[in-house]
């Protein structure tokens, strides 16, 4: 399908630019009859004119009262209290005749006349007229065109101007590229497709967490394919105003159609999406009805060639069945956080525009991000660029990058806290319990680093590094992770005795709980339970909330045991650990106190009573040495994962 002409768009632009002027111009000159239309009746009304004779008879006969002079024009008031005027003819002076009558005379500033006195009068009137549209344009949205166009589409057209995206530019979601490459074709070259009868899907739905590129994807799906790409919100199309959504959905079919071949990309359509029947409103509430019309310009009556529909959102179990049918968004592409090959390629999509030292290793960052998405990423490198402009350097450093992911994962340091010695001795015992334990349960990740200087919201810090990208979890690790999350609480106890204990170990006991809850309410740990999902069993099959919990009293009474008994095994574990490794205990949190921050393999050497040989300065050594880390064990909430990858104990 040929392009539309661009000079027919601006013929079209002009003449809707010509009937916009020329409604103005037709409201101006309404107001303005108007005004002389009333201005004129209310000056014959307040008086009668006179002529200049019969003005000076009046004066030599005594009968004025006053008389008021404004410039050529005189208002005559008689002893019987009427009122007439008259026109001073140029160059007469009867000021010393009106005085020597005993006429009472008075002075006022010329009135403007002609077209400022026009439009010092109209001025009071045009003002309003704006405030009022002004507030129309608010209330109603905004709309393109102005409070008259509340109706029209808010649809943006970009175009190369706005920086041309291809598919060089996304990186690390090769599979969700390959499916979309096919419509690209089909915009190139759909004859391709016709003669053999193939149909392109109508719609594309890019459904992942966010952060994952797909407004980026669907942006390099346009600039591979050289078409027009209109881009819109769902929450654009919801107003106050029940049918001004559906308006904004024809308006904006209408423009793809004119530009088609083309690709309209609306971003989190569960804004306009979900599911209808659900909830208060009925089916007349404006944003079903505005659902209502896309379903329909999507797949109505009328065809819609050359127009594909690209949308995203991460909430596509709420999105209405009938937007998920064959014919509308029929192929949904899954944008899930990038691997360990996509991180590194992530990673060197946003370095491109970086100098990097020679020390730099994308892939050992990369392995050291699991979880990350796209926009992750790229915030972190812009912090490590920002890290070594702050200290003067020309390139960014893998140091840099350390700083920058510490600081994006756990906060910036807080070296100005002032922590009395008593809370660096228990911060310093605390975090050796986290890492002893970690080091000693069957199934856990290497321990990376371990520091007592304090982080955001934390006093001390355990990171641990997974040897690849987890997509699954055994029940071993689980209780390894338990184990060793209840390894700060349990050193408190040994070291300081029970009525020492502080509030420090709360987000660990919050953490462990929701583990355990979650391997005996959803993973199917608890043989006693067997193998429901007690977890999301308010939902219905239909997608909607019931009235509360479908199991008895009993059924959870059961639960919350088996929740406790998890938590106290790991409790018991991380109790015996400690307790034969007490010495190995001692020696690290009495590093800890020394050194502040210890590396994975200075933990070993300090463990086993080795020295670190640091040098004189006691500087943090660099952190290129050790595959840099991911998991957290702060005394705070972590930041939270998505997919099946293990949340960091706390």
């Amino acid at each position: 399908m040929p392009p539309a002409c661009p000079c027919r768009h601006f013929k079209e632009n002009a003449v809707g630019n010509a009937r916009q002027i020329a409604f103005w111009v037709v409201l101006f000159l309404l107001i303005l009859a108007l005004f002389n239309l009333f201005s004129g009746g209310q000056g014959t009304m307040s008086s009668r004119s006179i002529s200049y004779t019969e003005f000076l008879s009046s004066v030599e006969n005594g009968e004025v009262a006053s008389v008021t002079l404004d410039g050529e024009r005189a208002v005559i008031r008689a002893n019987d209290g009427s009122t007439v005027t008259t026109i001073i003819p140029r160059g007469a002076d009867i000021t010393d005749r009106l005085l020597a009558r005993n006429v009472d005379v008075r002075a006022e500033p010329q009135e403007q006349s002609g077209l400022l006195a026009y439009i010092g009068t109209l001025l009071p009137f045009i003002i309003l007229i704006g405030i009022w549209l002004f507030l129309m344009n608010r209330m109603q949205g905004g709309g393109r065109g102005g409070a008259m166009g509340f109706g029209k589409s808010k649809a943006k057209l970009l175009t190369e101007k706005h920086g041309r995206v291809t598919f060089d530019d996304v990186a690390g979601i090769d599979e969700a590229k390959e499916e979309l490459e096919e419509i690209v074709e089909f915009l190139r070259n759909p004859q391709k497709f016709s003669r053999l009868g193939g149909k392109i899907p109508k719609g594309a739905l890019l459904v992942g967490p966010p952060g994952t590129g797909k407004t980026l994807l669907a942006r390099a799906i346009a600039g591979e394919a050289g078409v027009p790409f209109f881009t819109i919100s769902g929450s654009d199309f919801v107003e106050m105003f029940v049918g001004v959504g559906a308006s904004r959905v024809r308006d904006m079919f209408e423009q793809a159609k004119k530009n088609a071949p083309c690709i309209v990309f609306i971003d989190e359509i569960d804004a306009v999406g979900r599911s209808r029947g659900v909830g208060y409103g009925g089916g007349n509430d404006e944003r079903e009805q505005t659902l209502n019309q896309l379903l329909v310009e999507m797949d109505g009556f009328e065809a819609n060639e050359g127009i594909i529909i690209v949308a995203a959102t991460n909430r596509p179990d709420v999105l209405d069945p009938a937007l998920l049918r064959p014919g509308r968004f029929d192929r949904q592409v899954q944008v899930p956080n990038p691997d360990i090959k996509g991180r590194e390629k992530i990673l060197g999509v946003h370095a491109r525009k970086v100098p990097l030292g020679p020390d730099v290793d994308l892939r050992i960052i990369a392995r050291g991000t699991p979880g990350f998405s796209g926009a992750d990423l790229a915030n972190l490198v812009n912090e490590a660029a920002l890290m070594a402009a702050r200290v003067g350097r020309r390139f960014v450093t893998m140091e840099d990058f350390e700083n920058a992911k510490d600081k994006v994962m756990m906060g910036a340091e807080r070296r100005s806290m002032v922590m009395s010695e008593d809370e660096k001795k228990l911060t310093a015992y605390h975090e050796a319990g986290h890492a002893i334990v970690g080091l000693n349960v069957p199934q856990h990740d290497p321990i990376h680093k371990a520091t007592i200087i304090p982080r955001g919201r934390a006093l001390g810090l355990v990171l641990s590094l997974p040897e690849r990208d987890q997509l699954s979890v055994s029940y071993t690790k689980y209780t390894s992770k338990i184990a060793m999350a209840m390894g700060g609480r349990v050193a408190e106890e040994l070291v300081f005795g029970k009525e020492n204990v502080t509030s420090g170990a709360a987000s660990d006991i919050q953490q462990v709980s929701r583990i355990a809850r979650a391997m005996v309410t959803q993973f199917g740990f608890a043989e006693e339970l067997g193998y429901i999902d007690y977890a999301n069993e308010r939902e219905s099959y239909l997608g909607t909330y019931g009235g509360g919990a479908q199991h008895s009293a009993a059924t959870q009474k059961l639960i919350d045991d088996k929740v406790k008994e998890l938590v106290d095994q790991g409790y018991e574990t991380a109790k015996r650990i400690l307790t034969e490794k007490r010495d190995d205990l001692e020696r690290l949190a009495q590093g800890l106190l020394e050194y502040e921050t210890l590396t994975g393999s200075e933990i070993t050497r300090v463990i086993a009573g080795e020295p670190l040989n640091r040098g004189d300065d006691g500087d943090v050594p660099p952190k290129g040495g050790d595959t840099p880390s991911v998991t957290a064990i702060p005394k705070t909430k972590p930041r939270p994962k998505s997919g099946l990858e293990p949340e960091p104990l706390a």
